[in-house]
């Protein structure tokens, strides 16, 4: 007996130095390695923008702990490879590796959910950040940290003798490359696009297991390691191939990804509404009866009043769904309308939920970019391409809104949606604010009542106010009437402060980050006085 277990070690021992020999097998499995830490990364951004929004902050939390994990991983792959050198260990960890990532789709939402519950009672400050970090720490840290002893342990079992050293490492490094830059390619122009951020965290498990399997098939052992890593993969594959992040939503009409958004688009009893990366969040909505949305978009209806043209032209940066364009072509008729959408995903949207016409054109391009490419003038420059901290730091500058102004026919008008409005000295409405007021000559603003909102008109007619009132006195529309009176009796010339924004500095994500701290404060005061007294049973009931 006791000769037979020799003999069947011998012979594993032998099967794994002939697999090890095979160096290109050992640069495959790094190349799949490194190909698989960018593919989760990747997917950790669009698991977490649902709930976090894809802010630069974000990304920065998601970069920083995967590189913490990797640094932990090669330092304990490193000196675990020098203790016993046995590449069963290995392939085991990537196994494992495999079988978290797979049951992310599974469970990282509702672990996300569980954190930010739990963080948004107890702390006050940071919350975007701490919660974001918590859940990377959660989530991610744990494979990534196994898949960061991938390099180490194979240097062990590659490197022959010092002569070759520095080549073997190399060719190492080189396989990692290639595979990390197809890992990062592939999921934000393939997997993802087509196939949803679930199914990508599986494709990358399933090829980790497969490398896996290989190896322990190729030297006959761990055969009950291996069927268990096979079933648990299935299980995850069943349970997490949902593309779903709001899972206790039932009234959704649409839910996908597109390369630069989470999309969802939710049916109630009068409207339709657009939600891209953040769940709670209104960036476009159609009222089933045509007429007013109640939000922001009826303030900025004044605009064209105030440039004295309703009936000229009009070009919306942050087109979405196409509500404002809509509301125009209701209220105002004949005017011509374009729009700039960086995201077909939703100008697709638009045409099938939201019945915006075939006759208004829209580009798939940054706003900022079409700006510089083209020479039109317009009456009405409409920007809404800002959404919670999202706000794109190159449509937020003094050089940006600069390009508008030369795009403004002599008496045009732009209006900007301000999405974050806050009492709070030095906030991001005020610097963008004082940014637009160093551009033009004349800026005023009016808050959204019942909403964050705060609209901005900005020109260099020093009339437009005059033309604004005259204009509204021969509006024979009711339902305009009141949109535009309720403009007339909120707005107020903007004084202009120091808070500029440029190319060069603009931290946009910090600024708002503040705000919605704020808000979670402002709107949490009552639950988190109820969870202080009674904990979560006060809470639940």
């Amino acid at each position: 007996m006791e000769k037979q277990k020799t003999e069947a070690v011998s012979a594993g021992n032998s099967m794994r130095k002939g697999i090890l020999r095979n160096k290109y097998y050992l640069y495959i499995t790094e190349f799949f390695a490194g190909m698989s830490v960018m593919a989760v990364e990747l997917g950790a951004s669009r698991l977490l923008a649902p709930y976090f929004s894809s802010s630069q902050i974000v990304w920065t939390i998601i970069i920083g702990t995967i590189m913490i994990a990797m640094a932990l991983g090669n330092i304990w792959g490193g000196r675990s490879a020098d203790k016993n050198p046995d590449p069963d260990r290995l392939y085991i960890r990537i196994i494992i590796a495999a079988v978290w990532i797979a049951a992310i789709p599974v469970l990282g939402k509702y672990i996300i959910i569980a954190i930010s519950a739990a963080l948004v009672f107890t702390i006050s400050n940071n919350f975007l950040i701490c919660a974001a970090f918590l859940a990377c720490m959660v989530v991610f840290v744990f494979p990534l940290f196994l898949l960061g002893t991938v390099t180490p342990s194979l240097v062990k079992y590659t490197v022959d003798s010092l002569d070759d050293s520095g080549k073997t490492v190399g060719s190492l490094g080189a396989f990692n490359t290639i595979g990390s830059i197809i890992g990062t390619f592939m999921p934000t122009f393939v997997t993802i696009p087509y196939v949803g951020t679930s199914i990508t965290f599986l494709i990358f498990a399933g090829i980790l297991l497969i490398l896996a399997l290989i190896y322990f098939i190729s030297v006959g052992v761990e055969k009950k390691k291996c069927a268990t890593g096979i079933v648990l993969f299935f299980i995850c594959c069943i349970l997490g191939s949902s593309n779903s992040f709001a899972f206790w939503e039932n009234d959704l009409l649409y839910e996908g990804e597109s390369i630069y958004n989470y999309l969802q688009v939710k049916d109630t009893d009068d409207s339709v509404i657009l939600s891209t990366n953040v769940l709670f969040g209104v960036q476009s909505i159609m009222k089933k009866d045509g007429g007013a949305t109640g939000m922001y978009y009826d303030y900025a209806m004044a605009a064209p009043v105030m440039a004295g043209r309703t009936d000229g032209d009009i070009l919306i940066l942050g087109m979405g769904t196409g509500t404002y364009a809509k509301q125009c072509r209701h209220y105002y008729g004949s005017t011509s309308i374009e729009g700039v959408e960086i995201d077909k995903k939703i100008t697709d949207l638009a045409g099938k939920y939201f019945g915006l016409p075939e006759s208004v054109p829209v580009t798939t391009y940054d706003g900022r970019a079409y700006l510089e490419a083209v020479s039109d003038s317009y009456d009405v420059i409409m920007v809404d391409a800002y959404q919670d901290i999202t706000i794109p730091f190159q449509m937020s500058s003094v050089e940006f809104f600069t390009l508008v102004k030369e795009h403004l026919n002599e008496n045009g008008v732009m209006v900007v949606n301000m999405n974050m409005h806050s009492d709070a000295e030095g906030n991001i409405n005020e610097y963008l604010a004082d940014t637009i007021s160093t551009v033009f000559d004349h800026v005023y603003t009016v808050d959204v009542p019942g909403t964050t909102n705060t609209e901005l008109f900005a020109a260099q007619n020093p009339d437009m106010m005059s033309e604004f009132e005259k204009g509204r006195a021969v509006i024979e529309d009711s339902e305009l009437q009141i949109m535009l009176a309720n403009v007339s009796n909120g707005i107020t010339a903007y004084e202009k402060g120091n808070y500029i924004l440029t190319d060069d500095k603009a931290p946009v994500e910090l600024l708002g980050m503040r705000v919605i701290d704020d808000l979670i404060k402002n709107e949490l005061v009552y639950y988190k006085e109820v969870f202080r007294r009674e904990g979560i049973k006060g809470l639940l009931n």
